[in-house]
């Protein structure tokens, strides 16, 4: 529920960061701000344009949050007990995001690759039934994963930013670790956006990677952009310094409310489900210790 929460609610804005992130001169140069491109996107394509691929979107964030939360909750608690002797450790917590991300990755990419070649400005494709059998039949299967290595490159200085920032804010506005819904909405945001900023660079190749922009490959040699390497000597070749912090102002926007969103869905989930055990297990006990049921 996190997962599709955070990706649905800010999928416009998501949209947005990809297209911010083209390096098409046209019409990516035009987009002076986040609510300007968003504006022009609905005006000259339609309302509902933002949110061409949701549907995909929505179907692999789900198991893919599922994979990475419980390898984050697993892993955070195995690797504080033996770093930490059972106490909050950064390390643990930045490591158990690490592994958790190689999970999470493996089931959000192809639904990744989709969405983004949905989302491109005159992108061709309709629907995501079309984008899938289109770049099966003329990439091959391959190319649902050419990005998987640049967003683990990517996710993973993320993921460990994004879970120690956050898991140390938690300490300073909520000590006790309880279901606090305040603090973990200011945590998140705060965690998504600067993790957000410091990996924009590696957001902006792996855009490229996914969507194999036509002008970048008229001036790329093998036909198509691989590797992490290649996608940033690609950026820089045909768009400078600059280009590897398109979108930044996107990115970060999007972040913010989405990581936000996330936690406090996961949070809130965690809370009900963790007391309804709670007070079952309560209620056993009481029940055992009941004089009647002795008797009984």
């Amino acid at each position: 529920m996190a997962g599709v929460m955070e990706h649905c609610v800010m999928y416009p804005i998501d949209c947005v960061k990809t297209r911010m992130q083209s390096l098409q001169p046209e019409p990516a140069a035009r987009y002076r701000n986040v609510l300007e491109a968003l504006w022009r996107i609905a005006r000259t394509e339609g309302v509902w344009r933002p949110m061409r691929g949701l549907n995909i979107t929505a179907t692999g964030a789900g198991p893919a949050h599922a994979l990475y939360f419980a390898c984050y909750e697993k892993l955070k608690k195995t690797l504080s007990d033996v770093i930490h002797a059972g106490g909050n450790s950064h390390v643990a917590n930045g490591a158990a995001g690490c592994v958790a991300t190689l999970l999470h990755d493996a089931a959000m990419n192809p639904a990744e690759v989709v969405k983004q070649r949905m989302q491109m400005y005159n992108s061709p494709y309709q629907h995501v039934t079309d984008c899938v059998r289109a770049v099966w039949r003329n990439e091959g299967a391959g190319a649902f994963y050419r990005s998987y290595t640049t967003q683990l490159t990517m996710n993973i200085p993320f993921q460990a930013i994004h879970f120690m920032t956050y898991e140390f804010l938690q300490e300073q506005l909520n000590p006790h670790r309880q279901y606090n819904p305040g603090s973990h909405v200011v945590s998140g945001a705060c965690a998504g956006a600067v993790a957000a900023a410091a990996t924009t660079p590696l957001d902006v190749c792996k855009t490229l990677l996914n969507t194999q922009e036509s002008l970048a490959l008229s001036s790329n040699i093998s036909g198509h952009i691989t590797g992490m390497a290649n996608a940033f000597r690609t950026v820089y070749q045909v768009g400078g310094v600059t280009a590897y912090f398109r979108g930044v102002q996107a990115r970060v926007i999007f972040q913010m409310p989405s990581t936000a969103i996330a936690w406090s869905v996961y949070e809130f989930f965690k809370y009900i489900l963790t007391k309804r055990q709670e007070e079952r297990r309560a209620g056993n006990i009481s029940h055992k210790t009941h004089p009647c049921s002795e008797g009984r």
